[in-house]
């Protein structure tokens, strides 16, 4: 019988999804806790690879088993959870038809790298300090224009892949900020450049017979920080993510685009030079792949 599960991972810890000889691995932490919970080796299988430090949500592996499990799926979900380490989670445990694979039957793979454009130490794990003093995020966007479609990647490709082809169907390709939910949930949407604590709201204070007094108290707690009126537009935002959708993708192919996508947001290349790399460019006339720990495979749908 073979079983799906969607799961979840910090890969800071991993060298990747894939087992390699000499590196802990999503796919080997996996497999040893489910053998010992089943008490023989089960083999996983998952959606495709993830590079060394990316992360994933709503990632999927399937495993065979002789007749039905042990343990109800909750309870199964449970002791797995227990048992992973905290950079894994399983959101859950289900009955799949036998000819259904995590990999060969995904219609569709969305992943989304983040970038942040200021120093924020609440997002180092996740997100990619992209420091460059301007970007041009309209050019960049024109850009992923060229994308969309079945095309050749290879340009975008690491070198010694083992796939038989370089063909990819680009679904969806763009450029969005967006507000952190830490700043959200405290009311920051509007502030990531500057906080004017010099200016505090006026407070009015006692006199000696309880009549309000004109002038603002300054003491410790007795003022408010003003927060900067007016909302950052678009292209002032210091948030951003990329989102990409395709059939299948290439070997460091998000990093290497995102790279490149960044070149032409600084001015060094138009929108139209990523068609020209498509149709005749190598690996070497890209852009530089931007580090992994900012990059989420967070969607297979089959």
């Amino acid at each position: 019988m073979r079983y799906f599960l969607c799961l979840s991972y910090d890969g800071s810890a991993f060298c990747g999804w894939q087992i390699q000889p000499s590196s802990p691995s999503v796919q080997a932490c996996l497999e040893g806790v489910l053998s010992r919970l089943l008490g023989r080796p089960v083999p996983v299988t998952g959606a495709g690879r993830t590079d060394t430090g990316v992360h994933a949500t709503g990632y999927v592996a399937h495993f065979d088993y002789d007749g039905t499990l042990p343990f109800e799926a909750s309870d199964f979900t449970y002791k797995l959870n227990a048992m992973l380490p905290r950079e894994v989670v399983v959101h859950s445990v289900s009955v799949v038809p036998d000819d259904f694979h995590a990999r060969f039957s995904a219609r569709r793979r969305e992943y989304t790298y983040f970038i942040h454009r200021q120093k924020d130490p609440f997002l180092r794990h996740t997100s990619w300090l992209c420091g460059y003093p301007s970007l041009d995020f309209d050019a960049m966007n024109a850009a992923c224009q060229f994308l969309l479609g079945t095309h050749d990647f290879s340009c975008f490709e690491k070198t010694g892949g083992d796939n038989k082809t370089s063909l990819c169907t680009v679904f969806d390709a763009f450029w969005a900020p967006y507000v952190p939910s830490h700043l959200q949930i405290m009311g920051q949407e509007g502030i990531p450049s500057e906080i004017a604590f010099a200016s505090l709201r006026p407070l009015p204070t006692r006199n000696a017979s309880g009549d309000a007094a004109v002038g603002p108290s300054l003491l410790c707690g007795r003022g408010w920080p003003q927060i900067s009126e007016g909302t950052p537009s678009c292209h002032e935002s210091n948030y951003w993510y990329f989102r990409i959708a395709a059939d299948r993708f290439l070997r460091n192919m998000v990093r290497a685009t995102v790279g490149t996508l960044i070149e032409v947001g600084r001015g060094k290349h138009n929108p139209e030079w990523v068609a020209e790399l498509i149709a005749s460019g190598t690996r070497g006339d890209a852009g530089e792949s931007v580090p992994g720990h900012a990059l989420f495979l967070n969607k297979v749908l089959y």
